[in-house]
């Protein structure tokens, strides 16, 4: 199961979708609760993005992920990863990937300006923020491509709660981060990413340092926060795909 992050919309998946399926996995990859079906319905109404706090999206994939008779791989991207962590540090799925995640517990998260600068529900990105963010190791005509088919407005009660605009952070930031009973996580970073910088993976990483629990970390050089859905995603995939192997996580056919 496939959780996007903020910013990105459901379909920011597709092609992970499609190679997962290739290689046996009963892919899924739900949208947020009320997400418009497109990327481009959602920036065009953007008063229409629902008011979403990080705990309403926890209980949402947390209540998909129960549906499962069988306990699902969770990968998630930014907040998704973020999510991801929370649920498998509960005893939810088999194993977790957190690309580029949201920090948990008492790590720093860096906020952008933009998540303070307006009074909307909804907080929009322009393409030159997308570029500035997301899109940091993409080129002009592949960033105006991205932007177009996958960004959305950004609900600004999720965003408060990961500790934008300078107030406390959401109990639902917080993992398990000493649960040996939980799957294996494995935690991915970009080392070009300016969103969730690399130091902060690492330092989410060191977090996990108490548990006997499988814990790993992956590097990318020359890679930013849109490692999920640039023109450099199946290098990423095609490594989660060999790390879920080598943990002994194989594909299986979960009836609902």
């Amino acid at each position: 199961m496939f959780i996007h992050g903020a910013w990105l919309h459901a379909l920011s998946w597709e092609c992970w979708v499609e190679r997962f399926t290739g290689h046996g996995y009963l892919a899924h990859a739900p949208g947020w609760p009320g997400e418009a079906a497109t990327a481009r319905e959602a920036r065009e109404h953007p008063d229409r993005v629902p008011d979403l706090g990080l705990d309403g999206l926890t209980d949402h994939f947390a209540g998909i992920v129960r549906s499962f008779e069988v306990p699902p791989v969770i990968i998630g991207h930014s907040v998704g990863g973020l999510v991801a962590q929370h649920l498998v540090g509960a005893g939810l799925g088999r194993a977790a990937v957190a690309l580029a995640p949201a920090p948990v517990n008492d790590v720093a998260m860096r906020c952008p300006d933009c998540a303070c600068a307006s009074a909307r529900l909804a907080v929009p990105l322009t393409p030159e923020r997308f570029r500035d963010l997301l899109g940091t190791t993409v080129g002009g005509a592949e960033g105006e491509r991205l932007y177009d088919r996958y960004v959305v407005p950004a609900p600004r009660r999720l965003l408060a709660d990961l500790g934008c605009g300078g107030g406390p952070r959401h109990p639902s930031t917080s993992a398990d981060t000493r649960n040996a009973a939980r799957g294996p996580l494995l935690l991915v970073s970009g080392q070009e990413d300016l969103l969730v910088p690399d130091c902060v993976t690492r330092a989410v990483y060191k977090a996990y340092g108490d548990s006997t629990a499988t814990t790993d970390l992956k590097q990318f050089a020359d890679r930013g926060h849109s490692l999920v859905i640039d023109s450099g995603w199946r290098s990423v995939a095609d490594y989660v795909l060999d790390w879920l192997a080598e943990r002994g996580v194989r594909p299986t056919a979960p009836a609902r």
